[in-house]
């Protein structure tokens, strides 16, 4: 017997019960960015390789072990996307959307990183992103981060809290690079392999470690506030202001990095304790040098992604994303006349009326077995066809979630009534 063929480990099936939570979610963020004038760009899911060796960086830990990069028929090194903004910038670059113009960008789908599985970090995983382009001051930054809000308030979530930090500009950050080189080189003793590993490359990124070991050592290394730059400092204060404003709770975390150079300024993330280790549920920041870095003029930017499958774990934690999308109507038919009035009814009943979900029994049966299909469909209504209301035009109205009784109606009312039933007084009955 052949062994069965089971999915790629890290990469997982969404499967039907699962997928309303993926719908609220993904349908709750596209209408508050769009609701902030932001417009998708849809992208492709395979980038030249040197466009992610460029922007994230030769010596990260993502081009170093993580990529899938594989070379096409022609030679050409190419590489599944590990991340989004990347390719949002090659596109805006390559078609001509950045020169003296300001751009609000979102897109969503799947990323890929061969790392170890685990809760809310898999080998192929899917991100929102939202990225503007062209906007300097702090004002962009507060929105932003404001649009981030409004999503976790839409979605009914309160385990979420904002983490802040200022970068400062390249040029000041050189400055702390050298002193925090400088501190970790004195107490190399005590840095993890990782750390070592960074410590010539990216030392910004030791900050990041999870070490409970290494605690101690972070918490007194020095801190990159005090490197700002004056210009800096004036935008985080500008942008705190108008977070205080807002009414946005938020922590400075000085410990909060992003070790690439393009980053420049703020950072942020929302993280819950919810969720165990993988707890950053949406990070972002100002890359001002990312289109510069890429071969462009300088374009200041503003970016943030939602990690989708985190994002829905929390809601399912919560109990808010337990809920399934049942059919309104199940319609039960018997007899070869009613199945062939049927089908053209249930589609008269869904044209008639949006946002109806009719659902057909299409494989027949007797009358028991088809309402037993009904009751397990969730649906809250059975239209019933047989002979005699197929040659009288009449349909049964049969209530499945209560104790009414069932009714007999021509079946040229019944998109009306199923009208009324979703907008009008009775729309808690039909949700």
């Amino acid at each position: 017997m052949a062994t069965s063929i089971q999915a790629v480990r890290g990469m997982n099936d969404i499967l039907p019960g699962d997928s309303f939570a993926w719908q609220h979610v993904e349908s709750v963020l596209r209408e508050v960015v769009q609701s902030y004038g932001y417009r998708e760009i849809r992208l492709p899911l395979v980038e030249k390789t040197e466009l992610f060796r460029r922007s994230i960086g030769e010596v990260t830990d993502i081009v170093e072990k993580e990529m899938y990069t594989f070379e096409d028929r022609n030679g050409d090194s190419l590489t599944l996307r590990p991340e989004g903004t990347a390719g949002c910038v090659r596109a805006c670059m390559e078609h001509g959307l950045l020169h003296n113009q300001v751009q609000r960008l979102w897109y969503s789908g799947p990323m890929f990183r061969h790392e170890r599985p685990q809760k809310g970090r898999y080998r192929q995983f899917h991100q929102f992103g939202v990225e503007s382009f062209g906007m300097e001051g702090p004002d962009i930054d507060a929105e932003m981060i404001l649009m981030s809000a409004r999503i976790w308030q839409q979605l009914g979530l309160a385990d979420v809290t904002l983490q802040l930090n200022s970068l400062g500009t390249p040029a000041a950050r050189a400055g702390y690079r050298v002193a925090l080189v400088d501190y970790m080189r004195r107490h190399a003793a005590a840095l993890d392999e990782d750390s070592r590993r960074r410590l010539d490359s990216n030392p910004l990124r030791i900050l990041d470690s999870k070490n409970p070991d290494m605690r101690e050592l972070l918490a007194a290394a020095p801190l990159l506030t005090d490197f700002l730059d004056a210009d800096s400092e004036q935008h985080f204060r500008a942008l705190c202001a108008r977070l205080d404003a807002a009414g946005v709770s938020y922590a400075v975390n000085p410990r909060l990095v992003r070790g690439l150079d393009y980053y420049a300024r703020t950072v942020f993330e929302w993280v819950t304790t919810r969720l165990g280790a993988q707890g950053t549920v949406c990070a972002g920041g100002r890359y001002d040098g990312l289109v510069e870095f890429l071969g462009g003029r300088p374009v200041p930017a503003f970016g943030f992604a939602v990690g989708m499958e985190r994002l829905v774990a929390l809601l399912v934690e919560t109990g808010s994303g337990q809920r399934q999308l049942h059919p309104h109507v199940f319609l039960v038919m018997a007899g070869e006349p009613a199945r062939r009035r049927g089908l053209v009814f249930a589609d008269e009943l869904r044209a008639a009326v949006p946002g109806l979900r009719v659902q057909s029994c299409c494989d027949g049966g007797s009358f028991k077995s088809q309402f037993r299909r009904a009751d397990r469909s969730g649906a809250l209504l059975a239209l019933v066809l047989g002979d005699e209301e197929t040659e009288g035009r009449t349909v049964v109205m049969k209530p499945l979630r209560s104790q009414q009784e069932q009714q007999v109606m021509p079946q040229q009312q019944m998109a009306a009534h199923l009208r009324g039933l979703l907008s009008g007084a009775g729309a808690g009955n039909i949700p």
